[in-house]
Formats: C-alpha cells, sequence, structure tokens
C-alpha cells in the first residue's frame, strides 16, 4: 500500500551539498552526468562532507561504513580512469587535490 504524495510538501534535500556546481565544472557535455570524471568529482565532495561530518560525530559507525565504501568506489574509477586515460586521470587528480 503506498500512500499519496502531498504536493504542498517540499521535496526533501537528499544531498547535503550542492552538486550542480560540480557537475558544471566537470561534464564533458551538456548532458554528461555519469562520466567517470564526473563520477570520481562527486564522490570526492561526498568523501569530503563526511569527513567533515565525522569530526563532530565520533561515534557515527555506521556512517562510517558508507564512507569507507565511497573511498572503494572512488579508488576502483580512479584505477580504471588511470588504466584508460593518464593525461585525464592527472588532471583531474591535480583539480581534486588528491593524492596518487
Amino acid at each position: 500500500m503506498s500512500f499519496p504524495r502531498n504536493p504542498a510538501r517540499a521535496p526533501q534535500q537528499l544531498m547535503a551539498f550542492e552538486k550542480a556546481p560540480t557537475l558544471q565544472k566537470h561534464r564533458t557535455h551538456e548532458s554528461d552526468t555519469g562520466s567517470t570524471t564526473v563520477q570520481i568529482a562527486l564522490l570526492t565532495e561526498r568523501i569530503k562532507y563526511l569527513t567533515e561530518h565525522f569530526r563532530t560525530h565520533k561515534k557515527d559507525h555506521h556512517g562510517r561504513q558508507g564512507l569507507l565504501r565511497l573511498n572503494g568506489q572512488r579508488r576502483r574509477l580512479l584505477s580504471y580512469m588511470r588504466k584508460s586515460d593518464v593525461d585525464a586521470y592527472r588532471k583531474l587528480v591535480q583539480e581534486l587535490g588528491l593524492r596518487y
């Protein structure tokens, strides 16, 4: 059974940060939302946000599990990008301030 949605209620904010500026900066064409560079950039933003969250909420261990999962996903995407396009990989790592 599903309940009818109240149209007067504002939609909930799903992300704690704005995705639009990151998408604008890293996409290759107008409708690009899933390329490797965009995915890595968005994961990096989420990881930065969660890292700040855990500085104040030290006992949030379930959330920390999600952070580790995001780190692993970003690491796999970076590994794929390093194998497929080294120049774009180095440029992206430089822009995001990641170590390699």
